[in-house]
């Protein structure tokens, strides 16, 4: 086996994914939203909501109800036409509404594990691709050794939609100059449409910061699109935009589950917490891993269950 050496990370609160980011702002404004649009709960029980054989959904349900601590298992996926895609981001989103405290532990995506229904080591975002969320959820949930209650899934190619629907482009702070071939990034201020936005965030082999660097270009279109979308004139647009969010998000909440989150979950947001999984790069029969030790296995298990 050939070692990678190492890369040291920069460790801040601030670096989440898009997923995250978005269902954030549900939890911030979904009262308001709910509120106003009477479609909303068509929307989400028609479109958005997934139930799943591994997740016990009356049980959860109860959890949600009672204001128990929640695992909610976060997926972005990057989904193209008919392939299924492969999770990008994998995180973990602990509620802990009795410490008022939320907690992201991040899984790289390339973490070697035990693909649950499968009984072979992979990469765990090859759980999604090969089983969708229902085999990313069993594979998480055997990894961590802990339980999931919901998963949430957003497919990236809805960013590209939300950016066009909210005034056509957005404007980000970029940090490295690159080309993909189609589009130039200038260091500075950089203003994107839909398509250059999705090419933006999808860069990954020219960031020196490879999968890290891309998640911190991901969270900024995230809050540039939260930016444009506080508009005022962008009001009248919360149609469409839920329209949006149905057609790129599901999840295994229903609407019932959702108004007991935005009603029992709310204090959550005073402290936010997040994690990277730490360990080392490995190629393995010619395939490059992220190895994971056991010891910070068990760290990051008694994080969410502590």
């Amino acid at each position: 086996m050939e070692k990678r050496t190492k890369r040291k990370k920069t460790k801040k609160w601030w670096i989440l994914t898009p997923l995250i980011i978005l269902f954030v702002i549900i939890l911030v404004v979904g009262g308001y939203i709910l509120s106003i649009i009477n479609n909303v709960e068509d929307t989400f029980n028609t479109k958005m909501h997934e139930p799943i054989e591994s997740i016990d959904t009356e049980k959860a349900a109860k959890k949600t109800e009672d204001a128990k601590p929640l695992n909610i298992l976060l997926l972005g996926v990057d989904q193209r036409g008919d392939d299924p895609g492969r999770s990008d981001a994998l995180m973990v989103l602990s509620l802990k509404p009795n410490k008022e405290e939320m907690q992201l532990i991040s899984i790289p995506r390339d973490t070697r594990t035990l693909i649950v229904g499968r009984s072979t080591e992979d990469k765990i975002n090859h759980a999604y691709a090969f089983g969708g969320p229902d085999m990313a959820v069993q594979t998480v949930e055997n990894f961590l050794d802990v339980e999931l209650d919901y998963f949430v899934r957003i497919n990236m190619e809805g960013l590209k939609e939300l950016v066009d629907e909210l005034g056509g482009t957005i404007t980000v702070d970029n940090e490295i100059e690159w080309s993909d071939g189609n589009y130039q990034f200038t260091k500075g201020p950089v203003e994107m449409d839909g398509n250059k936005t999705l090419a933006y965030v999808r860069m990954r082999k020219q960031d020196p910061q490879g999968d890290f660097g891309r998640t911190e270009r991901q969270r900024k279109v995230i809050q540039a699109i939260i930016n444009e979308g506080a508009n005022v004139g962008n009001v009248t647009k919360v149609h469409d935009v839920i329209g949006i969010m149905g057609n790129n998000m599901a999840s295994s909440l229903n609407f019932d589950n959702m108004k007991s989150l935005l009603n029992n979950y709310r204090s959550t947001r005073k402290n936010v917490t997040s994690y990277l999984m730490e360990g080392s790069g490995e190629t393995i029969d010619g395939i490059y891993y992220y190895i994971v030790p056991d010891e910070e296995v068990a760290k990051v298990r008694e994080m969410i269950i502590n």
